[in-house]
């Protein structure tokens, strides 16, 4: 699939060329339905790369963030699909922290087979296809400078973990604690996945809400990398929920995603697995 990463790698960087330039000129906010907000940012990046996508692969229907805040969703079927989310982290974005990222990512079975995350302000790509991970540095005129294979980390004797900066809550706080993790690092988007992959830290617990366009590219680079994403009942992550009797289309519920660990479980029963 180095083609079609190669696409998204592509779309990700024309989309986080228009994103710089909204970020550093100050992006306007608005709010949608479930009040989360959105700026021209994402709405511009979302623009660039569905239509990069309707010419390469017009065959493969895309689930974007805000085309489906419009009621704009193509059926999935059986087959493939792509995941898309244009400006992950929106929070970071309009704070002026640098975390945001493009997520892109391709599902096949249920599993992100294939993903690309960019983190335009800070120049850093990650990609996952099969069992190959890569981390790229993006130069000022937006090509890659360097490329540096990346792999999950064997468990070290003190686990660190990556949380959420914006999106903390009492039940992550009580997973840490009963599982004596004691180092944590804040961080806002996907790229929680990828310092899990890059063997930065060796853990990222999810126990708030997330849809799947939050998660499947940074999560197609952790199992690239080796690391998995599992349920907190310790299922493997899937992805194309719709029609869900307990949730809405796309909506994933907590999980754990994870480096080289050895250990198979973790506490979790002061964890409710409802989102």
């Amino acid at each position: 699939m180095t083609k079609l990463i190669d696409l998204f790698t592509s779309a990700a960087l024309d989309a986080g060329r228009a994103i710089l330039e909204v970020y550093r000129a100050g992006p306007t906010t608005s709010y949608k339905a479930d009040c989360s907000p959105v700026t021209e940012a994402d709405e511009q990046a979302e623009r660039i790369i569905l239509e990069a996508l309707r010419q390469a692969v017009p065959d493969i229907p895309v689930i974007a963030e805000e085309a489906v805040a419009a009621g704009r969703i193509p059926a999935i079927g059986g087959g493939p699909f792509i995941l898309v989310d244009p400006l992950d982290g929106t929070k970071e974005f309009i704070a002026g922290r640098d975390e945001f990222t493009v997520n892109i990512a391709l599902i096949r079975s249920g599993v992100p087979v294939a993903g690309v995350v960019y983190a335009p302000a800070l120049g850093i790509v990650y990609t996952g296809d099969g069992d190959v991970a890569y981390r790229l540095t993006i130069g000022a005129d937006f090509s890659v400078d360097a490329r540096k294979s990346i792999r999950v980390r064997e468990a070290a004797p003190s686990m660190v973990a990556v949380a959420s900066r914006s999106h903390s809550t009492p039940e992550t706080k009580a997973f840490l604690k009963a599982n004596n993790i004691a180092e944590t690092c804040a961080i806002g988007s996907s790229l929680k996945f990828c310092l899990v992959a890059e063997g930065q830290a060796d853990i990222y617990p999810r126990l708030s809400r997330t849809m799947e366009w939050d998660t499947a590219a940074g999560d197609a680079v952790l199992r690239a990398a080796g690391g998995t994403t599992t349920t907190l009942d310790v299922k493997p992550l899937v992805y194309g929920k719709t029609q869900q009797t307990d949730n809405i289309d796309f909506a994933n519920p907590y999980f754990i995603a994870r480096g080289g660990l050895q250990k198979s479980g973790f506490v979790t029963r002061s964890v409710d697995p409802a989102p």
